[in-house]
């Protein structure tokens, strides 16, 4: 069930290594609607290279970003708000369109969740978690 607004303490220092994440089973994620109100969902988060990525499943028939509600939000304003553990970290998604690291980051995230069963006909869609500052630069 989506929630409103994430509660914790804000981390101001900045992530040269997310590897931590990897004893985090989910995260917390909030983005803004059309109307600029919260909506927080919970997903699987996965680091690769020490890099922070979340993943979102569409099955067979959906296109990116529609049939999610955070990817449409996300598509709209990647700025978001991320829960882990206590701490909220202010950063911005990346879609990732390369190959290579998306097929790494899947990898990965096979690794981390062998219980998770993922449809051939699905598609996974990846994010790279990035701080607002390296947003503004690419």
């Amino acid at each position: 069930m989506p929630g409103l607004w994430l509660k914790g303490d804000v981390a101001t220092n900045p992530v040269l290594d997310w590897s931590f994440t990897d004893k985090y089973q989910t995260v917390k994620v909030q983005t803004r609607d059309r109307l600029w109100l919260p909506h927080s969902i919970t997903t699987y988060c996965v680091s690769y290279n020490g890099q922070l990525y979340l993943t979102s499943v569409y099955r067979a028939g959906l296109q990116y970003p529609h049939g999610r509600r955070w990817n449409e939000n996300v598509a709209r304003d990647p700025r978001v708000r991320i829960k882990i553990g206590d701490q909220l970290f202010d950063r911005t998604l990346v879609y990732v369109t390369d190959p290579d690291v998306r097929a790494a980051v899947i990898r990965n995230k096979a690794t981390k969740y062998p219980e998770q069963i993922i449809p051939r006909t699905s598609y996974i869609n990846v994010f790279r978690v990035v701080s607002n500052d390296e947003r503004a630069s690419n």
